[in-house]
């Protein structure tokens, strides 16, 4: 069957098994006075791409096109540019690389790497017009770091830094020790994982043994202190093992040991650790979401409950559409893959099949101490990927999406009323973030609270700061600062339940919808329902003291429109109903009955033609979660001025 075929057939089976489509449930416009967002920008300053926090989360360090800036987080509300560092190629630089067929956006400097070095130094790298380099930053007076002839200190970037910046890339800071996963030549065709810095040899991938196929490309790095000492890579590349389909992409984590010291005859130079593994991202195991695009980690710190979320799209797409998936994976069914059976190519047939021969002590490949023998070393070289792959967390994906293509992830854990809940932050490449609950107990379930719709250019970057519960924000044109609670927002006790928000909550004395505190005192004078969403169950419980009255007794229930017509006979009439909430169903009504014979348009607008048995009131009803609230109210009036001699009356929440 041919590839394309395939694809075609993938793709279709990916929207008859995934469902329906899991919306945002409300959707805020940038300067929306309801949704604050501060902004920085300058016109000479383009690709805020690395956000990096100080320690103590006093400063915020961005690696932008030829700059390194540094922000004050005194003020958690504003954005404040304290200091700043240009860094851009030279002349030189960029004349050579124009005359290598490149562009001049192209030739310029975009800072790749920008981390800690230490307590005192910044370490970056950019690509300095297809010809990468590092400095190190003085963070006391925030400059290049220059030796005593006041020269800059520069360290070769290859291998750190991509040489194109459209190449991904992706490093983590050890102990001094930098491994870094990127494209590691001009052309962009040898990938490569790479340890350097410190005082220690150098250690890579070996290209010529095909440990990475020349088209990988990286999401994301991580450290991870277990004893041993592991880092893990996560990346995409054309899968060698599949020889009945034309280059398919998969997903894959690579595991190196913080341990390795190379081999002496044997890998002289190179990783003696490096094992990968294929990561599953399927819905029901038919559709194959299967491209990694971006991944944020959950308890780094705690090995036993490490999480990796990932953002996946699927290679095949129809008409152009975009498609994303969210699978998450814990760190305990990695490891159990990488201590299971190796994968070996035949060397005649070309075929990769399980090994089933012997397994020396210590295991080849492990984070075990001491050095490999050279026998274990020869057997390294060809078995360096495993058999089994690894499954997501309940073995589907968390939240997909047919029509949003993820870029970026970020993740907080937030303590609600009945214990943490996972919060997740998704870029798009149309510029928007949503905000997604994870609901406990239903491993399909993730609920999308908001939309934000920030950018007309995809999300580069995204920096959550959950002690100022802020969201950061990096793009092409400029920084944004988000704050991640929003409760004001929602007016009464069933709109602060139906959002679903785990940071918000129904403080009952204060009748107001607020952030849920860092230490709560007394649990019975909140409510807060994230699994489902139930304000009839909630707000009206029999049982809780100062409970909120029926919507439509209360002054602060969700907003209604209202507005009068009075129009010539036989002319249109167009009601508009505010859409509050895309979880909700809306209908209209006239005199208090259902309108069935009126148009409603695709938005939900209702036409109206003026005419005597039109006249009178009209409303739009929303329902959600089995609550009933007015949307709008409206009332067409006879042109001719007499009254309309109709009586109705409507039951509040009817």
């Amino acid at each position: 069957m041919p590839p394309w075929v395939v694809g075609r057939w993938l793709a279709l089976v990916m929207v008859v098994c995934a469902g329906a489509e899991s919306v945002p449930r409300i959707t805020f416009q940038r300067g929306d006075l309801s949704r604050s967002v501060n902004v920085f920008s300058r016109s000479d300053i383009q690709h805020y791409d690395r956000l990096l926090l100080s320690a103590d989360k006093g400063a915020l360090y961005v690696g932008t096109r030829d700059h390194i800036l540094q922000f004050s987080m005194k003020d958690p509300g504003n954005i404040q540019l304290t200091r700043e560092i240009s860094w851009a190629s030279k002349p030189d630089q960029i004349e050579n690389c124009k005359s290598k067929a490149r562009k001049e956006a192209e030739c310029l400097n975009f800072i790749r790497i920008l981390l800690f070095y230490n307590d005192t130094h910044l370490y970056a790298c950019g690509t300095n017009a297809f010809s990468p380099n590092c400095i190190y930053v003085d963070l006391n007076t925030f400059s290049l770091l220059a030796n005593q002839k006041n020269e800059t200190v520069t360290v070769d970037g290859k291998g750190q830094s991509p040489f194109d910046p459209q190449h991904t890339h992706t490093g983590v800071m050890v102990d001094g020790e930098l491994y870094t996963g990127t494209m590691n030549n001009f052309m962009g065709n040898e990938p490569i994982i790479l340890r350097s810095l410190g005082a220690r040899p150098a250690l890579k991938t070996d290209a010529s043994l095909g440990w990475l196929h020349s088209d990988a490309s990286f999401a994301g790095s991580f450290y991870i202190q277990d004893g041993a000492g592991r880092v893990y890579f996560f990346f995409e590349e054309t899968g060698k093992e599949f020889d009945f389909f034309d280059k398919v992409t998969v997903s894959r984590v690579a595991r190196v040991c913080k341990g390795d010291v190379g081999g002496d005859k044997v890998l002289q130079k190179k990783w003696t650790t490096f094992l990968k593994a294929q990561l599953v991202c399927n819905h029901m195991d038919n559709v194959p979401f299967n491209v990694i695009r971006h991944v944020a980690v959950m308890s780094p710190d705690d090995p036993q409950n490490t999480i990796f979320y990932g953002v996946f799209r699927s290679q095949w797409q129809v008409g152009g559409s975009s498609s994303s998936a969210v699978c998450s994976f814990r760190l305990r069914d990695i490891e159990s893959v990488f201590s299971g059976n190796y994968k070996e190519q035949n060397k005649e047939s070309s075929k990769w099949t399980r090994y089933t021969g012997p397994v020396s002590s210590p295991r080849p490949g492990s984070c075990s101490a001491g050095k490999f023998s050279d026998t274990d070393l020869n057997f390294m070289k060809d078995h360096f990927l495993m058999d089994e792959k690894v499954p997501p967390v309940g073995r589907v994906p968390l939240l997909i999406q047919q029509s949003v293509s993820y870029t970026q992830i970020a993740i907080d854990s937030v303590q609600g009323l009945s214990g943490p809940y996972t919060v997740m932050y998704l870029g798009t490449d149309g510029g928007s973030v949503h905000k997604a609950v994870i609901v406990k107990g239903d491993p399909e379930s993730s609920h999308l609270i908001e939309e934000l719709k920030l950018l007309t250019e995809p999300v580069q970057t995204l920096l959550l700061e959950p002690t100022k519960r802020m969201l950061y924000v990096g793009s092409r044109d400029g920084l944004l600062q988000v704050p991640l609670v929003n409760c004001s927002v929602y007016r009464s006790c069933f709109e602060c339940i139906l959002a679903r928000d785990p940071y918000c909550a129904w403080n009952v004395p204060t009748q107001e919808c607020q952030m849920v505190p860092w230490t709560l005192e007394n649990r019975d004078h909140w409510l807060q329902d994230i699994e489902k969403g139930n304000p009839n169950s909630t707000c009206l419980s029999p049982n809780m003291r100062g409970r909120s009255p029926r919507p439509g007794h209360h002054p602060d229930n969700p907003p209604t429109r209202v507005a009068n017509y009075s129009q010539a006979y036989n002319s249109i009439v167009e009601l508009q109903c505010p859409r509050l909430s895309s979880s909700a169903t809306y209908s209209w009504r006239h005199l208090g009955q259902l309108v069935e014979t009126q148009v409603v348009t695709p938005g939900g607008s209702l036409v109206v033609i003026v005419r005597s048995d039109t006249l009178g009131p009209y409303e739009c009803w929303a329902n959600e979660k089995g609550f009933s609230y007015k949307a709008a109210q409206y009332w067409i009036k006879d042109p001719s001025g007499v009254g309309v001699s109709h009586r109705w009356h409507l039951q509040p929440g009817q």
